[in-house]
């Protein structure tokens, strides 16, 4: 047994590699990159109704089609290019959530343009600081809060699509705003410091 097996983490990473790399090394550590937060905005918009598994194994599909996840380059994608991801077996073939994206990517400017990053819009829901929960288990671990009923409903007023609140609260564990480590965790404290 290598080192890498001996830690302890977060035991809905463990179905395969790419999931144990994403959990040990992106999950849960504070993003302010405005692309870094528009790309989990796209996945897990995608992932409505699928597992993260499914989507995390079509990221690079995901990157080639969208741009490097380039929010001013999705804002400008034509209908005809619509019609073009539908025939790409590197993402998810849903028209509604492939327009979501143009659509969020023109929002995500929108709220650049009022609060000069989408990060400082963001963060602003969590006093600038993430929150750090102390979970025992997976089943102390909620699908919402009412930080992320707050975003969500706000994302909506200002026309963002396929982002409810379940969502959200997926992106803010994923970005960091939210420490949803388990204590036991190998990741809690280094994510935490």
């Amino acid at each position: 047994m290598n080192a890498n097996e001996q830690k302890s983490r977060c035991p809905w990473c463990l179905g395969f590699p790419e999931y144990v790399t994403y959990h040990d090394t992106e999950w849960g550590v504070p993003v302010f990159d405005d692309r870094v937060h528009f790309e989990f905005l796209v996945l897990e918009s995608a992932q409505a109704g699928l597992s993260w598994a499914t989507i995390l194994k079509k990221r690079e599909g995901y990157r080639k089609a969208f741009a490097d996840f380039d929010y001013q380059v999705v804002a400008e994608f034509p209908e005809s290019y619509v019609d073009e991801l539908m025939q790409d077996p590197g993402i998810i073939r849903n028209k509604l959530k492939i327009r979501a994206a143009i659509n969020n990517a023109r929002r995500f400017m929108e709220v650049q343009q009022e609060f000069g990053s989408f990060s400082n819009y963001i963060w602003g829901f969590v006093g600038g600081k993430p929150i750090q929960n102390s979970l025992e288990s997976t089943k102390d671990a909620k699908a919402t809060t009412p930080e992320s009923d707050l975003l969500a409903k706000d994302l909506k007023k200002r026309g963002f699509k396929f982002l409810g609140s379940t969502t959200i609260y997926a992106h803010m564990q994923a970005t960091g705003l939210v420490n949803d480590h388990l204590v036991d965790c190998f990741r809690y404290e280094e994510v935490k410091s």
